[in-house]
This record gives structure tokens, C-alpha cells and sequence, in this order.
């Protein structure tokens, strides 16, 4: 933008006399140029045009007013190509396809693997728990790039240590139950304390959250909670561990409402809650390399989700998510 002066308002610059209009003109130049310059920084690159689908990079937040603290990894573009990732202890990857993934991560014991624990679908959202590693969280993206947010909740070195063994709303709030897995690993970790864990909008970081059912049986004293589900009868299931000094127990509880002390279960109750394998299929779901399964499904923003595991009997190799739209 140019700025042209007449001759009076030159001589008046020169001789001190500051013109009301130049400031104007001159503060309005600095606005634009400002703008522009921030504008260019808020462009987010596609992948390369040969590429169907877009995995964006979430660089610049929405507006401070309504932006959440949480920063977005990446938005995706989903189409008729899919779009894959493997999970890594530094968050998901992008992949070209499944068959990069084959021979990438040895076999161990699923306890101890990466992997998709548990989806949870609701109000156009995708909740995602990962084994030794945190949450993930879909949702459409309310930027000005359009396609869906995806948000890393990463739990660092402490969810590294342990094994996921529930998973609850309380309050709410999305719960993962962490406990320590000594069966196929030998290692000099403490029990989790705090066992349960949630996150919010505010942080990538996830945060401890009390549950009164479980923390009748305290770490400190040397209880571990291996198991939570929720049953088919309306009653939250878990079990209590104490396997180390003179006294080693098990308990089996229920409670129908998790801020409330459980009472024992049944054996044939606890084993009945137990969730019951189903296969994974969809036409829309690309195939598969050999040996690898496809292992939950869910639904955001017209898109299909669905989690990928590399299995041999009880070991997990590589694991990950496809997104393509349905």
C-alpha cells in the first residue's frame, strides 16, 4: 500500500509540523502489513498433490477466545483412499499403507504391546485408549481447515510402565485403570499410583482422577486393581490384587454406581462380564497384510475408523488405525 503526500503536507512533515492524516495513513499501513504477515504463518501445507487424502499439520490454534489449550497433532482428510497409521511410544504415525508396517515391530505379550485398548463413540467424537501410552480423541475440526482433529493425550514414561485394564466414564469424564503386569516382565516398578487417569480440553497431558470404588484398595497398601468393565446386568465389575507380602488376596467386586464402596461378585457374575469377541468387518475396510487383524470399529464425522493389530496367539507386533471414508 503507497502513501502519496501533497507538497503542504510534505513541507509541514519536514518543518515538525505532524499531520493528524499521515499518522492515520501510516498506522493503517502497519495494520495491513501485520495482517498479511500473519495470515502467510497460518497456512497449513497439504501432502503432495498425488496424495488423495490430506493429513494436515495443526499449526496455528484457532482464536485465543475460543480455542481450546489441547493442540490438535494433525487434520484429516478422509476420501475414498485410506488413510493409516501405526502407533508409536512417540504417538501415531503416518503410514502409506498397512504392508509398511509388516516385520516393523517384534512380537511380545500383549500386556506389554501398543496397542488399541478400547473406542468410545459418542456425540460425533471418537474417545481412543492406547496401551502404555494415553488417549487419542477425534473430532471435527472447528478451524478453518475442514476435516476431522485429531488430539494426542500422550502419558509419557509412567504409562510406559503399565498395562491398561479398564475403562470407564465417571463423572463424565473419560477413565482408563492403569495396573502393573509382573507376569511376563519382571520389573522393579511400583504400582501405579494414581491408577486412574482422564484428560480434558485444557492440556495433551492426561491427569489423575479419583474413583471411590477402587480407592478402598490402596496402592500404598499393596493393592492393585487389574480389571474394570462394565457388565451386561447394569453393574461395574473389577478386581482387586494383593500379590506380594503374608497375606496375598483376590477380590471380585461389583457396584452399580462408581462413587459407592462394591460388594463381592460371584464367580459366574464376574466371568459373565467379561466382553465377548466379535469379528471385525466392513466392506469399506481395505484388506489386510497376512497375519494382521482388524480388532474395533467406530464412526466420526462420516468417516469409519477402525483399529489394526499384527497378532500371533497372544503377542502384538505392529498395531495401529485405518480412517476411510464410509
Amino acid at each position: 500500500m503507497r502513501v502519496f503526500l501533497t507538497e503542504a503536507q510534505m513541507r509541514r512533515v519536514y518543518t515538525g509540523e505532524i499531520n493528524f492524516f499521515l499518522i492515520i495513513m501510516i498506522f493503517l499501513c502497519l495494520i495491513l502489513s501485520c495482517a498479511r504477515s500473519s495470515n502467510n504463518d497460518s497456512v497449513t501445507e497439504p501432502l503432495p498433490e498425488a496424495l488423495p487424502l490430506a493429513v494436515r499439520q495443526a499449526r496455528q490454534p484457532p482464536d485465543e477466545e475460543t480455542r481450546p489449550s489441547a493442540r490438535a497433532a494433525a487434520i484429516l482428510q478422509t476420501g475414498k483412499n485410506p488413510l493409516w497409521f501405526q502407533l508409536t511410544e512417540d504417538g501415531p504415525k503416518h503410514i502409506v499403507s498397512a504392508q509398511e508396517a509388516v516385520n516393523s515391530a517384534a512380537l511380545i505379550p500383549w500386556p506389554l504391546a501398543l496397542h488399541v485398548y478400547f473406542i468410545d463413540e459418542r456425540d460425533n467424537e471418537l474417545i481412543i485408549v492406547i496401551n502404555r501410552d494415553g488417549f487419542l480423541k477425534f473430532a471435527p475440526n472447528s478451524g478453518a481447515t475442514p476435516g476431522i482433529a485429531m488430539y494426542h493425550f500422550g502419558g509419557g514414561e509412567f504409562w510406559k510402565q503399565y498395562t491398561l485394564g479398564g475403562f470407564a466414564y465417571y463423572q463424565d469424564k473419560p477413565a482408563a485403570l492403569l495396573y502393573l503386569d509382573d507376569i511376563f516382565l519382571d520389573t522393579n516398578a511400583p504400582l501405579p499410583s494414581p491408577r486412574t487417569w482422564t484428560f480434558n480440553m485444557d492440556s495433551n497431558t492426561p491427569f489423575a482422577l479419583s474413583i471411590p470404588a477402587l480407592e478402598q484398595f490402596p496402592a500404598e497398601e499393596g493393592w492393585d486393581i487389574d480389571t474394570l468393565r462394565f457388565g451386561r446386568d447394569g453393574y461395574w465389575y473389577y478386581r482387586a490384587v494383593k500379590r506380594k507380602g503374608i497375606n496375598p488376596q483376590i477380590q471380585m467386586l461389583r457396584v452399580l454406581d462408581l462413587s459407592q464402596t462394591g460388594n463381592t461378585a460371584a464367580l459366574a457374575d464376574f466371568q459373565n462380564s467379561a466382553p465377548r469377541k466379535t469379528e471385525i468387518s466392513h466392506p469399506a475396510l481395505p484388506d489386510l497384510p497376512q497375519g494382521f487383524v482388524y480388532t474395533g470399529i467406530g464412526r466420526i464425522n462420516g468417516s469409519l475408523f477402525a483399529s489394526w493389530e499384527d497378532q500371533e496367539e497372544y503377542s502384538i507386533g505392529a498395531s495401529g488405525f485405518v480412517l476411510i471414508k464410509e
